[in-house]
């Protein structure tokens, strides 16, 4: 059983509409700088802080020197927990690996958020969280908001752009994955080497549920897609357990809230 939270992306526990300062990498995500995408990032510190029983701890990781100011009025909220609830401003990535590397796994259990608004998250840092083999992880995926709109259909991204998939995802071989290369003729005069992407969000997700698998124990199958109003996919919410002893009650209770939001998942 986790006895211990950590929220990485913790926000100030509220996101209030009109949130501008959230908006990171914002020349990648233009168009969905929008309330309904934001409402899918609100309040999971607060939601951790409401579960009973409680955990024994919770971290909030917060980048905002402001934001971590709000955060500290939750102590006030919830004032039975106030002496549990501990808050590190900076950057999510560093405070994750920081705080792996001073537990102690074989007595330690948690359980990680990582709900960032784009793609934040280091590989190294999903590595490091798996090896630990005690936390279970929640991971929000920019699917919509972010990956599907920097791969191409008639070209692979500029480099930049591949830079930042290539850190998401831990390896290049997504660009063999996602893209395919065919001949054609120009003019008649020979033949030019083109890629064209040869992948949807389904197989985008098959790809990021695989490589999550190589580093935590067992990755549930069924994500929740978390889509706007307009029907377009912005979010992947995924989990994946740290540890074969506590696999099966946690996909019992995974698939518990995979049937409350059935319409929701991407694989039926």
């Amino acid at each position: 059983m986790s006895d211990r939270t950590v929220d990485a992306f913790a926000g100030s526990g509220y996101i209030q509409t009109g949130d501008r300062s959230l908006i990171s990498e914002r020349e990648l995500f233009t168009g969905f700088e929008e309330t309904e995408s934001q409402e899918f990032l609100k309040g999971s510190s607060v939601c951790a802080l409401e579960v009973d029983p409680p955990f024994k701890n919770y971290l909030f990781i917060e980048r905002s020197p402001d934001r971590c100011i709000e955060l500290e009025k939750l102590r006030k909220q919830f004032p039975t927990k106030a002496s549990l609830i501990q808050v590190q401003q900076g950057d999510a990535n560093e405070k994750l690996l920081s705080w792996v590397h001073s537990r102690d796994w074989c007595k330690t259990r948690a359980v990680v958020f990582l709900d960032p608004y784009g793609m934040q998250v280091d590989w190294e840092t999903l590595k490091a969280l798996g090896a630990t083999r005690g936390v279970d992880l929640w991971l929000l995926f920019p699917l919509g908001a972010g990956v599907m709109r920097l791969l191409k259909k008639s070209a692979p991204p500029p480099k930049a752009w591949q830079e930042s998939i290539t850190r998401m995802l831990g390896t290049t071989d997504w660009e063999s994955e996602f893209y395919r290369t065919s001949a054609q003729t120009e003019f008649g005069l020979g033949f030019d080497e083109i890629k064209s992407r040869d992948v949807d969000q389904l197989g985008v997700s098959e790809y990021l549920l695989r490589r999550v698998g190589e580093v935590f124990y067992r990755v549930h199958p069924h994500p929740f897609l978390l889509k706007n109003s307009k029907n377009n996919p912005l979010y992947l919410f995924c989990f994946a357990c740290g540890n074969e002893k506590g696999a099966t009650p946690a996909m019992k209770i995974v698939e518990h809230l995979m049937k409350i939001q059935d319409g929701r998942k991407i694989v039926n």
